[in-house]
C-alpha cells in the first residue's frame, strides 16, 4: 500500500525516459518522405546508414577500439590509484586527492584546444589512441574517486591478515581486495564505456579523418545533406544504433552497478 505511490512516480520516470528511445526506433522503421523509408514500414533508413561513407561496420570498430582503450586505461590507472589513495599515507595525500577531483570542476572543452596541440606533438593526433588518452584523461577523476570509497569499504583486517600471512602489497591487492571492490570495477568501466561510446565533442576536434570516425560523429555528418536536407529516418537509425549496446550492457550490469555505488554508503 506505502509503496504504490513510489511505484506509480518510477512507471512515470521510466515513461519519460523511454519515450524518446521508443518514438526513434518506431521513427526508424516507418515511412518518411525524404528518406530511403517512403513506403511502407522496414529498415530502409538502416541501409541507408548502413552504406553512408566507409559504411557502418567501419565506424561500429572504431567506436569499439576506442571504448574498449579508454575503459582498459581508465580501470588500470583507477585501480592502482584509488588502491594508493586507500591503503597508504603518504605527505600530501588529501592534497593531491582533492586536486585530483579540481580536474571535474574544469570544463573539458576548454581543454580539448592544448590536448589537440599536445596530442600533435606526441604525433598521436587523428589517431584512436590519442582520443581514448584524450577520453581517459577526462574520466580519470570520478573513476579515481569512485575507487578510492571502494577499497575503504572493504575492512581493513582482510589486507592486514593478508600481509600477515606474507602477502605483499601487489598480491594483497589482485588476490584479497580486487574481488571486494569488483563493483565498483564494474561501475567505473560502465561509466568510462558509455561516455567514450557516446562522446561526440571530443572526436569532432580531434579526429578529422573521415575513416576514423567513430559512430556519433559520422551520424552527426550524415546529417549534413546537399541542399539542407536532413534524412531524419538514417538519423534515428543511428541513433537505435548507438543506444542498443549502451541499453544491452547497462541492463547486463545494473546488479553490480548500483552495488558499487553502494559501497561507499555501506563503510562502517
Amino acid at each position: 500500500m506505502f509503496r504504490t505511490p513510489q511505484r506509480i512516480l518510477a512507471g512515470g520516470l521510466a515513461i519519460l525516459f523511454l519515450f524518446p528511445l521508443a518514438w526513434a526506433s518506431v521513427a526508424s522503421v516507418s515511412p518518411q518522405p525524404g528518406s530511403a523509408q517512403i513506403d511502407g514500414w522496414g529498415f530502409g533508413n538502416y541501409r541507408t546508414l548502413a552504406a553512408y561513407q566507409a559504411g557502418i561496420g567501419q565506424y561500429l570498430l572504431n567506436s569499439t577500439a576506442v571504448s574498449l582503450m579508454t575503459v582498459a586505461l581508465t580501470l588500470a590507472v583507477s585501480l592502482f590509484g584509488g588502491y594508493a589513495f586507500a591503503n597508504f599515507r603518504f605527505p600530501g595525500r588529501n592534497v593531491l586527492f582533492l586536486v585530483t577531483l579540481a580536474i571535474l570542476m574544469v570544463p573539458y572543452a576548454t581543454l580539448l584546444i592544448p590536448l589537440y596541440v599536445l596530442l600533435n606533438q606526441l604525433g598521436l593526433q587523428d589517431s584512436l589512441l590519442g582520443l581514448s588518452l584524450v577520453l581517459t584523461m577526462f574520466q580519470l577523476p570520478f573513476a579515481i574517486f569512485m575507487m578510492r570509497i571502494s577499497f575503504e569499504a572493504v575492512p581493513k583486517e582482510l589486507a592486514e591478515s593478508a600481509l600477515v600471512d606474507g602477502c605483499g602489497s601487489f598480491r594483497a591487492l589482485f588476490h584479497i581486495q580486487l574481488p571486494a571492490v569488483k563493483p565498483g570495477l564494474i561501475t567505473v568501466g560502465l561509466f568510462a564505456f558509455l561516455a567514450a561510446w557516446n562522446d561526440f565533442i571530443t572526436p569532432l576536434v580531434l579526429i578529422s579523418d573521415s575513416a576514423k570516425m567513430p559512430l556519433p560523429l559520422a551520424v552527426a555528418n550524415m546529417r549534413q545533406q546537399v541542399m539542407g536536407i536532413v534524412d531524419y529516418g538514417a538519423t534515428e537509425a543511428g541513433v537505435v544504433v548507438l543506444a542498443l549496446p549502451c541499453i544491452l550492457l547497462f541492463l547486463a550490469l545494473q546488479r553490480h552497478y548500483v552495488r558499487g555505488f553502494m559501497s561507499g554508503a555501506l563503510k562502517g
